[in-house]
């Protein structure tokens, strides 16, 4: 019986190392121009700020749109994502 158990595990091990990951992760596309114009506009900023200007309105914008102080989750995940956006842009892969 613990041979037949052994041999039908290590039957699943091999059948799942054959298959493969079934999600491989695929890499992140670069921004269109007009998701990068609109998270500009969200942080306040001009065509070609740089990493320390985009941080920057970051935490001054949080700082106003946090739910903790008044604000809404909604204006929070917008600022954030805008972030996100222009600071992927700017990462060198």
């Amino acid at each position: 019986m613990k041979g037949l158990l052994l041999a039908a595990l290590v039957a699943y091990i091999g059948w799942w190392l054959w298959q493969g990951p079934k999600h491989k992760p695929r890499p992140m596309p670069p921004p269109r121009p007009s998701e990068e114009s609109a998270a500009l506009a969200v942080l306040g900023l001009a065509n070609g700020a740089d990493e320390d200007d985009i941080r920057a309105a970051h935490r001054r914008l949080l700082q106003a749109v946090h739910p903790d102080h008044g604000g809404s989750a909604e204006l929070t995940r917008r600022v954030n994502d805008a972030r996100d956006l222009l600071l992927r842009r700017r990462t060198p892969d």
